[in-house]
């Protein structure tokens, strides 16, 4: 049944700010927690996909039931993930708080420790934090907590992901036993549970049912090609779309970098954000996005963590995600406030059944489509053509000054001569289908003998065997290997199978489609200068994989475990790889100061 944001009991100013930025009726997790909050000091667990107005939940409840200024210390605390989380939260909050003048300071690292302090010493009513800085605020004595009463973990998750349940334990701690602790989260891990079962009193369970991403609201599509034609794909998809606003998605920071330079390149308004963009730039290009003076963000799915943004129109996973929970994140920043969007995602045909476990654990249904061909582009401009130039003679005294060059023009000859010439003159590239490339929607291998024999060779195997140039002298070890291969290639260490660790060199067992990426991310440092932390190959004399464990040396097994094989084995793969470790690659950008090595060594 239908509801309304007057009837969960709020008061007139909150439904004033409620009016004020244009939300007609409350989502289901909005519906159910609102009024339990209003009512009592229970604590509240509340589950529900991204998008579905977490934020306005509590924000909303502050403003009813906080007093502006009561005190200097926060009343209340909102950690999150991300830092441009902890800023939208923040900004959010004050778009609620309507007429009162309720004090929300944001705190994340990268911004001034002196300005944060300022605005701690003069008092503020709420606080909202990233689990980092607020621990050292604390630690510190710039921030106490003894009396809050609502503390807030948004996006629990995300923040498990990010390794802050530790940092989150030791804030719990610091705050007043009597707070009410909310804990608002899409998903719902053992260890958020537990968390949850040591830090919260016969807390409620609220999950909301209806606010699913795979609802209706999403029209999620994908596109087969091959992965060179990625790039052509996508441009034809952004300029089939009247009015694109959207995030991109990629899994790497090369890669989006790679994918923004192209874009711009081609004259799209695009940036990018990821892990090495400067928070102060972080800051602009979110603003500009807000604002839509970029139509396209490019972004990692730790960037995009802390984008809220409600009228997007549409989400483009470039790279696949890691696993269907990340599929279900990116998505949901659109289709958002009971408005539709797109969520269409690019794959070649060796990604196909991952994509198909996506959907099916998102209990979700992913159509496909074909790329539009020439014709289709062709026509599509034409039609922009004359939509643009009817909005231009709707203005007539816009027209005046170029009134005496029109009548030269017409002069002895044919109106439509002329018009033809005008549109070749200035779209001959756009208006002939020549100019785009053929791209053939890719299809998987159809059974034959050749076909059979690769997918003979794909379940005996189905990994790659990769060579790294660093060992046990570099001060390499599986946990360290693991670490470089998701930082700087882009590829969850959970991929990383068997792991064989030598003096000068490693080698990693790794699935085909993640082998790669770790090499297109490693041509893509050296095509673009910029230093490798090492070089990576394909094995020449790969070993046969038992299965995924990871081991520093090799096992000590009879047969072809045995002492001699491991020699012959190791043997054979120095000589191959024996000039590769005597010339690393080096790269033409300028090198850090080496104080140690790339794994601690000195």
């Amino acid at each position: 049944m239908t509801t309304t944001f007057t009837a969960l009991g709020l008061s007139k100013s909150a439904l004033e700010a409620i009016t004020a930025k244009g939300f007609e009726e409350p989502t289901e997790i909005q519906a159910k927690t609102i009024p339990l909050l209003l009512q009592s000091d229970t604590d509240v667990i509340a589950q529900a996909q991204t998008g579905t107005g977490k934020t306005a939940t509590f924000g909303l409840v502050f403003t009813d039931k906080l007093v502006p200024g009561l005190q200097k210390s926060p009343q209340a605390i909102v950690l999150a993930p991300t830092r441009e989380l902890a800023l939208q939260v923040s900004e959010e909050l004050s778009s609620l708080k309507g007429p009162k003048n309720f004090s929300i300071v944001p705190i994340y690292g990268g911004q001034s420790w002196g300005m944060q302090h300022k605005h701690l010493k003069a008092g503020v009513d709420i606080v909202v934090g990233t689990p980092g800085r607020i621990m050292d605020h604390l630690k510190k004595g710039t921030l106490k907590l003894d009396q809050v009463k609502y503390f807030v973990l948004d996006e629990a998750d995300e923040m498990l992901n990010m390794g802050f349940i530790e940092d989150i334990e030791t804030i719990l701690g610091y705050a007043q036993p009597e707070r009410q602790v909310l804990l608002f989260s899409a998903t719902m891990p053992k260890r958020i549970a537990n968390l949850a079962k040591k830090y919260m009193k016969d807390p409620v369970n609220i999950k909301s049912q209806k606010d699913q991403i795979a609802k209706n609201s999403i029209d999620q599509i994908y596109f087969e090609v091959s992965r060179y034609d990625k790039f052509e794909a996508l441009c034809r998809i952004v300029d089939m779309e009247e009015d694109f606003y959207g995030i991109v998605f990629c899994r790497t920071k090369i890669a989006c970098d790679e994918l923004n330079k192209k874009l711009g390149d081609r004259g799209y308004k695009v940036e990018t954000m990821h892990g090495d963009v400067p928070q102060d730039r972080r800051e602009r290009i979110l603003k500009n996005f807000k604002n839509k003076r970029t139509e396209i963000l490019i972004a990692t799915d730790v960037a995009a963590r802390g984008i809220d943004i409600n009228d997007l129109t549409h989400v483009i996973n470039y790279s696949l995600p890691e696993n269907a929970e990340s599929y279900v994140h990116r998505i949901g920043r659109t289709g958002r406030a009971g408005r539709e969007g797109k969520a269409i995602t690019l794959i070649t045909p060796t990604e196909y059944a991952k994509l198909r476990r996506f959907e099916h654990n998102a209990k979700a249904s992913i159509q496909k489509q074909s790329i539009p061909d020439g014709g289709a582009m062709v026509e599509l401009k034409k039609n922009k053509i004359l939509k643009d130039l009817n909005e231009i003679m709707a203005d007539p005294d816009s027209l005046q000054k170029f009134g005496t060059l029109a009548a030269t023009m017409f002069k002895g000859e044919k109106p439509q001569e002329v018009i033809a010439a005008l549109l070749k003159y200035s779209f001959a590239s756009h208006l002939d289908e020549s100019t785009y490339a053929s791209l053939t929607n890719a299809k998987r291998n159809k059974p034959g003998k050749n076909a059979r024999e690769r997918e003979r060779l794909t379940n005996r195997a189905g990994t790659a065997r990769l060579f790294i140039t660093t060992g046990h002298k570099q001060g390499a070890n599986p946990g360290k290997i693991l670490n470089m291969i998701d930082k700087d290639f882009g590829v969850s260490g959970r991929h990383v199978g068997q792991i064989d660790i030598m003096d000068d060199y490693s080698f990693i067992t790794v699935p085909l489609a993640e082998a790669e990426v770790i090499l297109d991310s490693f041509h893509a440092m050296k095509a673009q200068g910029k230093f490798a932390p090492v070089r990576v190959e394909r094995a020449q004399h790969a070993k046969k994989d038992s299965g995924p464990q990871r081991k520093s040396k090799p096992t000590h097994k009879k047969g072809k475990g045995s002492t001699a094989a491991r020699k012959k084995n190791k043997k054979s793969d120095s000589k191959s790889y024996e000039k590769l470790i005597r010339k690393p690659f080096k790269s033409t950008a300028k090198k850090p100061v080496k104080k140690k090595g790339w794994f601690g060594n000195k």
